[in-house]
């Protein structure tokens, strides 16, 4: 699924998913517990998402410095507001794939849940079928 194969996004490649590598960053940092497993599920979304291997490290590096200088998450929303559905709700699911990956959910990250369902548009339903899923195929 690479959500940036028309030529005309091509050359911004890295550069939307530093910003979308951004958010996840966030998410995960919001607990203040980011970890190994964590930076492993945004990594298999940003390769899901298009990045070659070959630039995981350099976009990793280039978004947890923009997540360190930015005070707000409409800096990483931007891109993917734009984006189709299916592709919204993918990072949806890996946000609450992140938010669970220590078994619970703290006020901080569902109160970030609430604002990017709210900054995407995605309506109640969906994240509350999104975040389902997810604690779902976590608990098998």
């Amino acid at each position: 699924m690479n959500i940036f194969s028309k030529e005309k996004n091509k050359p911004n490649n890295n550069e939307s998913l530093t910003r979308i590598a951004s958010l996840l960053i966030h998410a995960a940092k919001i607990d203040e517990e980011y970890t190994e497993e964590e930076k492993q599920i945004i990594n298999k979304t940003l390769i899901e998402l298009g990045a070659e291997n070959s630039d995981i490290n350099n976009i990793m590096a280039n978004a947890t410095t923009m997540e360190q200088n930015s005070n707000q998450i409409l800096d990483f929303t931007k891109e993917i507001k734009g984006m189709p559905d299916s592709n919204k709700n993918k990072l949806i699911e890996t946000l609450w794939k992140i938010i669970y990956s220590n078994s619970d959910a703290d006020m901080y990250e569902t109160n970030l849940m609430r604002r990017l369902a709210g900054l995407l548009y995605i309506d109640d339903k969906t994240m509350g079928d999104l975040k389902e899923k997810v604690r779902m195929e976590l608990s098998k």
